[in-house]
């Protein structure tokens, strides 16, 4: 999978409906024991709340799903809030909205949109971000080059990671996977083939709106 949708960090916020108070927790998560590793924290931190409602998607294609109402009508919380991590498409993702009763009743229709909003400012407190599939570019040159091949990959919009400086530069390079061949061939054109080159192996770095988020 070169690119998936996900949580930046953990998240919360809350919102209040008839009296009734919503928190929204997500975070992103790599296994299902991670998930229920969160849920069993806020349910001990919340363990005075009327309902800790849960749902999370752990795999590259969602392969484990898993919800629960806590006690909320059959169908009106923990699906809910299922249908929000799956509507954005995210992956390797737990949400837990807690509920403090207010005294009112939401009727099931006012469930499902209370625990919808829920999951959402949860999510929303977290950061979607892509995950996209990265390699490290490294470009050894010497000294009187270095103006020039700096300039040349800001310009192509790469970010450089680091600059080391021995008896030449090397200037490390943060490329998605389908550039890195254009950015190879760019330095060796520039710098006339001295430039020596190499890549590291594939590994994923989060993106928000096409930047890259260390």
């Amino acid at each position: 999978m070169k690119t998936y949708k996900t949580l930046h960090s953990f998240g919360s916020d809350e919102y209040i409906v008839e009296k009734s108070t919503f928190i929204g927790y997500a975070k992103p998560i790599k296994s299902e024991e991670e998930a229920v590793e969160f849920i069993n924290e806020i349910k001990k931190k919340h363990k005075d709340a009327t309902h800790n409602v849960w749902a999370y998607t752990v795999g590259e294609t969602m392969n484990i799903q898993r919800y629960s109402d806590d006690g909320e009508p059959q169908g009106t919380a923990g699906i809910p809030t299922l249908e929000v991590i799956k509507k954005e498409d995210l992956r390797d993702v737990v949400v837990v909205v807690t509920r403090y009763f207010g005294g009112i009743k939401l009727g099931a229709g006012g469930l499902v949109r209370a625990y919808t909003k829920g999951a959402k400012v949860g999510i929303e407190a977290a950061q979607i971000i892509e995950k996209v599939k990265y390699k490290e570019v490294g470009i050894t040159i010497d000294y009187n080059q270095i103006g020039k091949v700096q300039n040349e990959i800001m310009n192509m919009g790469y970010t450089i990671k680091d600059t080391l400086y021995t008896d030449k530069v090397q200037i490390i390079v943060y490329s998605r996977e389908e550039d890195v061949q254009s950015l190879k061939s760019k330095m060796t054109d520039i710098t006339s083939g001295t430039a020596e080159l190499s890549e590291s192996e594939s590994f994923y770095l989060s993106e928000k709106d096409g930047q890259i988020i260390l």
